[in-house]
C-alpha cells in the first residue's frame, strides 16, 4: 500500500499542538479533551504507512475537531481565546485545539479530515474532501438529542448520521455503488459517545430522573445507539471502533457534589450497566449484519485502574482537576483565569471531565494496542488488519 507524506502546514499544526496544556486546554468548558488525540500523535508522529483508507468520526468533545464552531450558539467551541503565551492576541486556527482528533488519522496514515460542517459553511466540498473521512463529533453530543442543555447547541449522534448519509451519496456518486462500498468496508467508523447521557441524567435538575429508572435509560441509550449502527452499516460501515464510557462519577464534576469528595457510585455504576449493553448490543449486531467487526474499548476499567492505583502509573492526583477554580478546581470549568496545577504530568484530571495527556496517553495505548483485557474482541490495530 502506498505511503502518505504529512505536508508542511500539518508538521507546523502538531508543534503548535506539542504544547499540551498552555494551549489546547485553556479554553475549557469542560467539554475540550484537547490531550486526548494529541497522544495519538505523540506515540504514532513517524507512522506514515497508510493503514486504512479513512476514518470517519462519531461522537462528543473528546473527537470534536470544530463542528461546534459553525452552530451560533454553541458554548462549546473549539476555537476559544487560549493563553497569550502560545497564540498572543489571537485564537488558534480552526480545528488546532482539537488537535486530539487529527492524531489518530496520523495513526492510520490519513491526512487531518476537517469538521464536516467546515465544509458544508464554506461551500467548498468537493467529494474529494470525503475520500480521506471526516469528523461529525460535537461537543456536548450524546446518543439522545437535547443532551446538551448546558452547551446550548451540538449535533446529537442521529444528527451527525444524517450528515454522514449525505457524504455516502457524495462518495457513491464519485466512486460509484461498488467502489464506494469497497472503499467504506475497509474504512474505519469511530463512535465515541455517551458520557454526556449518563452525566445528564445524574444532573442536579435532570427532569429525566423522574420519568425514567437508571435501567430503563441505559437500555435506551443502547436501543438508540444500535438504531443508528444499523443506519451506519447500511451506508457501507463495516469496521467500527466503539469506545465505552469511562468512570463519570469520578471527574472531578462529580466528586465536587459530595462532602466526602469520592466517586459518585450510582453513576460509575450505571456507566458499567451501560457499557455491559453496549457490549452485547455489538455481540447482536455481529449475528445480524453480515461483514460486520468491531473493537470495543473498556474505558471504564483503564480509568478507574489509574485512579485507584495512581502511584503505580505516575499519578499522586486523582481528585482535583489540574484547570479551573474552586473546590477540587471543578467549581467552574478550566478559562483563562483559571488556577493551574503546577505538575500537570502527575493529575489524572485536567478539567471537570477530562484525563490529562499522561492519562489519555495510557488509554491510547491501550486503544490501539491493548489486550483483551481491555480490548474486545480486537484492539484497533488489529481491526484496520482484519
Amino acid at each position: 500500500m502506498g505511503r502518505w507524506r504529512r505536508p508542511a502546514e500539518l508538521r507546523l499544526s502538531w508543534t503548535c499542538a506539542g504544547k499540551e496544556d498552555t494551549r489546547t486546554m485553556d479554553h475549557g468548558l469542560g467539554l475540550l479533551l484537547s490531550c486526548f488525540f494529541i497522544v495519538f500523535s505523540s506515540l504514532f508522529i513517524f507512522s506514515e504507512a497508510q493503514l486504512a483508507p479513512a476514518l470517519f468520526m462519531f461522537g462528543d468533545s473528546l473527537v470534536d475537531v470544530g463542528n461546534n464552531n459553525h452552530l451560533k450558539l454553541s458554548l462549546a467551541k473549539a476555537d476559544f481565546p487560549t493563553t497569550a503565551s502560545t497564540f498572543p492576541g489571537k485564537s488558534p486556527p480552526e480545528g488546532s485545539v482539537t488537535a486530539r482528533t487529527l492524531l489518530i488519522f496520523l495513526k492510520l496514515g490519513l491526512p487531518s479530515a476537517p469538521p464536516y460542517l467546515s465544509l458544508i459553511s464554506k461551500s467548498k466540498s468537493s467529494n474529494e474532501s470525503f475520500v480521506a473521512g471526516v469528523s461529525f463529533a460535537s461537543g456536548g453530543a450524546g446518543i439522545f438529542d437535547g443532551t446538551d442543555a448546558l452547551y446550548k447547541q451540538s449535533l446529537p449522534l442521529k444528527k451527525q448520521v444524517d450528515y454522514y448519509a449525505t457524504v455516502y451519496e457524495r462518495l457513491v456518486q464519485q466512486l460509484g455503488s461498488a467502489g464506494a462500498q469497497e472503499h467504506l468496508s475497509k474504512s474505519v467508523f469511530a463512535v465515541v459517545i455517551g458520557s454526556n447521557d449518563i452525566l445528564g441524567y445524574y444532573g442536579s435538575d435532570s427532569s429525566t430522573r423522574n420519568k425514567t429508572t437508571p435501567q430503563q435509560f441505559v437500555d435506551s441509550m443502547a436501543a438508540t445507539l444500535k438504531e443508528q449502527l444499523k443506519r451506519m452499516y447500511n451506508l457501507g460501515a463495516r469496521k467500527f471502533a466503539m469506545v465505552g464510557v469511562g468512570a463519570v462519577g469520578c471527574c472531578p464534576s462529580q466528586r465536587n457534589k459530595k462532602s466526602t469528595e469520592e466517586c459518585s457510585e450510582e453513576a460509575n455504576y450505571w456507566s458499567v450497566k451501560y457499557n455491559e449493553r453496549l457490549k452485547s448490543l455489538l455481540q447482536e449486531l455481529i449475528s445480524e449484519l453480515k461483514g460486520m467487526s468491531y473493537s470495543y474499548f473498556d474505558t471504564y476499567s483503564v480509568m478507574l485502574n489509574l485512579i485507584q492505583k495512581p502511584a503505580a502509573y505516575g499519578f499522586k492526583e486523582v481528585k482535583a482537576a489540574c484547570c479551573g477554580l474552586g473546590n477540587l478546581n471543578a467549581d467552574f470549568p478550566c478559562l483563562p483565569i483559571s488556577t493551574y496545577c503546577s505538575n500537570r504530568k502527575d493529575h489524572v484530571f485536567w478539567d471537570l471531565y477530562h484525563p490529562t495527556e499522561a492519562a489519555a496517553s495510557i488509554v491510547v495505548q491501550n486503544i490501539f494496542n491493548g489486550t483483551q483485557e481491555y480490548t474486545f474482541p480486537m484492539n484497533l490495530r488489529q481491526l484496520v488488519a482484519a
